[in-house]
């Protein structure tokens, strides 16, 4: 099975949006559980097993692995939530961008040391620097295009042509790039005029949104702008809000983590108009 034909079967099977975000920060553990070896796969597990039945993927962010030196943990969660739940998708967020040969290694790292489903990458680097993870015909290739944080306006809306940089990499990505029909965009809620604007440009890609939850973005404006003409076409992400729900409650961090993302998946199909 393809991503996109994974992600398209966890949209309805869980009838969701949601992704939820796998950041593991010790600092934000429950205290039971911060000085364990495994901390990090406990932690993660857990959130998996709670969060499973509402989302429609999830996505490790891999520098947080990385910087506690948990790359193994990594695997190890990875592993796990494809024996268990093999009908979600997983997404590394990465971030990569590098030269052919450099992120023909980047690939394998993704998608057989980690076993993602997707991965997601920096397109600055042009055609030839992302044409290698194309060549895992299976496998989705999630790239930047109008990032969540202010200082992504730094760049992304340059004027190319006419129109502004942001415009230029969706229609190079959804147009040119696309060669195995496993490509998606990254669009921050945090920008929902031109998360509307991309949709249009790209019709009925995927698009992987961060940008709610913590960062502030709304939900109603993000659904209305970013939906397909299907009421899909989107992973909505959140993370820290439904990782650490509980840091000032009396709920277990997982019961505390299932709440929030029903509450989320709930809002966003509100919105859907399920």
């Amino acid at each position: 099975m393809t991503f996109i034909e994974k992600l398209s079967s966890a949209w309805t099977k869980n009838n969701s949006l949601l992704c939820v975000g796998l950041d593991p920060d010790l600092a934000k553990f429950p205290p039971h559980l911060r000085h364990a070896p495994d901390a990090i796969t406990q932690f993660c597990k857990a959130i998996i097993d709670a969060t499973a039945d509402t989302a429609c993927a999830f996505k490790p962010q891999i520098a947080y692995f990385a910087a506690l030196r948990a790359e193994d943990q990594l695997e190890d969660i990875c592993t796990y939530c494809r024996q268990t739940y093999p009908h979600l998708p997983i997404v590394l967020d990465a971030k990569r961008g590098d030269i052919g040969a450099t992120a023909e290694q980047y690939a394998r790292e993704a998608f057989e040391r980690y076993g993602a489903d997707a991965v997601t990458v920096n397109p600055y680097m042009g055609a030839d620097s992302v044409q290698p993870y194309a060549e895992w015909r299976d496998r989705g290739v999630i790239v930047l295009c109008r990032t969540s944080n202010p200082g992504g306006s730094d760049l992304q809306f340059l004027q190319v042509d006419g129109q502004p940089l942001y415009q230029h990499v969706a229609r190079m990505v959804s147009q040119k790039w696309n060669t195995n029909g496993q490509f998606a965009l990254v669009v921050g809620a945090t920008f929902p005029a031109e998360l509307a604007a991309v949709r249009e440009i790209v019709g009925d890609m995927p698009l992987l949104v961060p940008g709610i939850g913590a960062q502030g973005g709304d939900v109603a404006a993000t659904v209305q702008a970013g939906c397909s003409a299907n009421g899909d076409g989107m992973m909505i992400n959140s993370s820290r809000a439904i990782l650490y729900a509980a840091a000032r409650g009396e709920e277990s961090y997982a019961d505390a983590a299932r709440r929030v993302a029903q509450e989320t998946r709930d809002a966003i199909n509100l919105h859907r108009g399920h």
